[in-house]
């Protein structure tokens, strides 16, 4: 692998998929219809993957050595030293600050200021917040939420508290699924694990997950699941007694499949990488097509 592609995997394109995020405020109010605000969908979508993929260069570098202890992150491109520390650094550096300044040509205050916000926020993660427990989920959490709430402010779409409660609900069932599938990897859903992996010198790569037990996080997704979809429903069965009512009604069904999917996945060990679960699931893709079709009709109808 050469310095350019080593680079570029670094940046880690394909978690640049949570960035889509930035469409789901416009998709539900009906405004990607408009090219002009596809347009700025499309360039807050730009400036979220710029600023991201700095935050990981720089989270890389940071736990370089923890990584190079674990059996897959050992391969990535700074760990496996395919891409020298200094150029990860730089490249890093840059890329979180171009991206809040580079949103100011775009005359929104508002977007601006959830960038600014995202960028800190994925510093401070990096920095100090992934090593305490709990508050490392609801970081990661937030910082999906910030990429919804940047979809609607860039458009000028109202963001209601359906939407709101469901995307935060959602983000934290991800965070806690790959949480979960990380510590049974690593086996140390105890304290003894915890002195076991002390032991070998084989730290997990997050600090906090000696704070979790595999119990906990399934309870936590649980809970998270239960109340996205009670949330859901409600939203789906309160618009409106026209036709489009019916196809709101009707998407809870593949959004039902959707949440039990991605549990038993999660379940079964497979959720320590959710973009892969994304791009390599089809049962997940057909579900998740069907609601994002009957969601559409059901709006642009």
């Amino acid at each position: 692998m050469g310095p350019p592609l080593a680079f570029m995997k670094a940046c880690r394109p394909r978690q640049w998929l949570k960035n889509l995020l930035v469409f789901a405020a416009p998709l539900t109010a009906g405004a990607l219809t408009d090219p002009g605000a596809l347009l700025l969908c499309l360039v807050t979508f730009a400036l979220f993957c710029l600023a991201a993929s700095g935050t990981y260069l720089l989270n890389d570098v940071r736990d370089l050595h923890r990584d190079r202890r674990h059996p897959s992150k050992r391969h990535r491109p700074i760990a496996s030293g395919l891409l020298p520390v200094p150029a990860a650094v730089a490249a890093g550096v840059l890329f979180v600050l171009t991206a809040p300044l580079a949103s100011l040509a775009l005359g929104n205050p508002g977007l601006s200021t959830v960038i600014g916000a995202y960028v800190l926020l994925t510093v401070a993660y990096t920095r100090y917040l992934k090593d305490l427990v709990i508050v490392d989920l609801v970081a990661v959490a937030s910082c999906h939420v910030l990429r919804a709430m940047a979809g609607g402010l860039v458009v000028g779409v109202a963001l209601t508290s359906w939407f709101v409660i469901v995307v935060s609900l959602a983000a934290l069932l991800v965070v806690v699924g790959k949480r979960e599938a990380e510590l049974r990897v690593l086996g140390t859903t105890t304290k003894g694990g915890q002195d076991e992996a002390e032991a070998e010198g084989t730290p997990p790569t997050r600090a906090a997950l000696l704070g979790y037990t595999t119990g906990y996080l399934a309870q936590t997704r649980t809970i998270a699941s239960g109340a996205m979809i009670v949330t859901y429903c409600l939203w789906a069965l309160e618009q409106g007694g026209g036709p489009q009512s019916v196809f709101h009604a009707a998407s809870i069904v593949p959004f039902i499949m959707f949440v039990l999917r991605y549990n038993l996945l999660v379940d079964r060990g497979a959720g320590e990488e959710p973009e892969e679960i994304a791009l390599r699931d089809r049962p997940l893709q057909l579900v998740l097509v069907a609601l994002v079709l009957l969601v559409g009709l059901g709006i642009y109808l």
